[in-house]
């Protein structure tokens, strides 16, 4: 039940990437309030970027089946740059904590690449979640809109956190961007930027257990003029 007062750090602590869902249908109302937050978030000159493509159901299952089939051909060439190439080593160890540590809450072993292969070929079945969501963006739209999609894309995890659901993104749609323009029949302006899985959080499965480390401010900001600086810089 949605909770108006629910603190906002509250949602942000509690908030994480959702691996395991309820077999649990979505209310449309729910949804609808989802995406109307939002699209409350800003956006340079109310431009509101981005779409949002719903399915649940039996269009979903449509969809995760021919997903299955197209993520066992290699990747396609990005349609834009997601990760820094080459990766710089702090951020690669970053990678590489995260992927070790949700492998060890699945218990797959770091040489059991048949069990990596089967847990990222879950991205494709949006976690079996009971909606699946694939975000695109206008095609001509410039590099500072992706920063409003993603402040959309919050705006739209922390609601549907409010609401009591999980999420998570899926970044790895953008791996096979052309071939799911065709098969959800897109607009030929849109490009796939990501997916998201949404639906009642299964606590009980080991995956949703597990959370990623944060850097501590101090590797990610600096601060000026603040008397109460404790190194004295």
């Amino acid at each position: 039940m949605r909770n108006p007062r629910h603190p906002l750090s509250e949602l942000l602590t509690q908030r994480h990437s959702c691996r395991a869902f309820l077999d649990e249908p979505v209310p449309l109302s729910d949804i609808r309030h989802i995406l109307q937050a939002a699209r409350r978030a800003p956006s340079g000159a109310n431009l509101q970027p981005g779409m949002f493509h719903i399915y649940t159901g039996e269009p979903l299952a449509e969809i995760t089946a021919q997903l299955a089939l197209i993520a066992q051909q290699p990747p396609e060439e990005e349609l834009y740059s997601y990760f820094p190439r080459p990766m710089p080593v702090h951020l690669k160890q970053r990678q590489r904590e995260a992927g070790y540590a949700l492998y060890q809450a699945l218990d797959i072993h770091k040489r059991d690449i048949e069990g990596r292969r089967r847990q990222f070929a879950a991205n494709y079945r949006f976690f079996d979640a009971p909606v699946g969501i694939v975000v695109t963006l206008h095609r001509e739209m410039g590099a500072g809109c992706f920063m409003d999609l993603g402040m959309a894309l919050m705006s739209f995890f922390l609601s549907a956190q409010e609401l009591g659901y999980g999420t998570c993104g899926i970044g790895a749609l953008a791996n096979y961007g052309r071939a799911i323009h065709q098969l959800l029949a897109l607009p030929e302006q849109e490009t796939v930027i990501c997916g998201i899985a949404l639906g009642r959080p299964d606590m009980t499965a080991a995956v949703n257990g597990f959370r990623t480390a944060r850097a501590p401010a101090e590797e990610y900001s600096t601060l000026h003029g603040f008397p109460d600086r404790e190194d004295g810089i």
